[in-house]
């Protein structure tokens, strides 16, 4: 499953977003509005996590965890997946900006966070090169790159991609359910289920309000609160062990925060389209 795991991530879903990403007419979409309330969104929460940890008392490392928790979401299996559930292929056009962006701001704040709990980490060149080999990016760079060069893709590429896409997604969230581990609730402490708190309740609530006020609305709010509203990332787990942290406290975390992210994301969209927001 660990080698499926591998060929979703560095293959199949860059090869989604690239679809996704090349049905955008960047040259004539304002896409300025949502993106920036994700990037307001998730700096708001970094500096609110940041705040509640120390006013729970929790030392740096501990800190690190819970706020890196707190802000980074899953946007690239889960939140994409449910993007593309909810909205097709409207969905997946304007999930891939944000992506983009916040994946890039995502661990650029990791590793301010890490390096400052342990006082090590990745140096600049180290950070550029992680970004700029990400399979996440370069697929969205490329659609992006595609469309502003005016190249149309053919109907029957343009059809496989979309074939492509309704395969692979399933697959992803079938390899996040094979590494669930029920165990791990026996054992979840309360500072598990406060950052699972965090990141499944309280940052969707911050994220929503902040669209709110910058005037968001429709398809844009929703793929926005699915994308941040989603459980936390494996890639917190791996960025904490890198560092040498407790990654098993990281673990934890995304296996929790996974399984009740399914009640929360449903609960969370139901209440949105009942306030008409999307």
């Amino acid at each position: 499953m660990r080698d499926i795991s591998l060929l979703v991530f560095r293959f199949g879903l860059p090869v989604v977003l690239f679809f996704g990403a090349v049905r955008v007419d960047y040259r004539h979409l304002d896409t300025g509005g949502y993106l920036l309330a994700g990037v307001v969104a998730s700096c708001a929460i970094v500096a609110l996590a940041w705040v509640y940890a120390l006013l729970r008392g929790w030392r740096g490392e501990e800190r690190a965890i819970f706020v890196q928790a707190g802000y980074r979401a899953n946007l690239g299996v889960i939140g994409v997946a449910l993007c593309a559930q909810a909205y097709g292929e409207e969905g997946l056009a304007l999930a891939a900006p944000p992506i983009a962006v916040l994946t890039i701001l995502y661990n650029i704040i990791a590793v301010l966070l890490l390096n400052h709990a342990y006082g090590k980490g990745q140096d600049p060149f180290s950070l550029l090169k992680g970004l700029l080999t990400n399979p996440l990016i370069i697929g969205i760079g490329a659609g992006v790159l595609v469309s502003l060069a005016g190249i149309e893709l053919s109907l029957k590429v343009r059809q496989a991609g979309a074939m492509f896409s309704l395969g692979i997604l399933p697959l992803a969230l079938m390899c996040i359910g094979a590494s669930l581990n029920l165990r791990v609730l026996r054992s979840s402490s309360v500072y598990t289920l406060e950052a699972t708190a965090w990141r499944l309740l309280i940052v969707p609530a911050l994220a929503v309000a902040i669209a709110v006020v910058m005037g968001i609305h429709g398809a844009e709010m929703g793929v926005l609160f699915l994308l941040l509203a989603a459980p936390v990332a494996a890639a917190s787990y791996i960025m904490v062990m890198a560092a040498g942290g407790n990654g098993g406290l990281a673990a934890n975390i995304v296996v929790v925060s996974t399984l009740f992210s399914t009640l929360s994301l449903t609960l969370g969209l139901a209440l949105l389209q009942w306030w008409g927001l999307v």
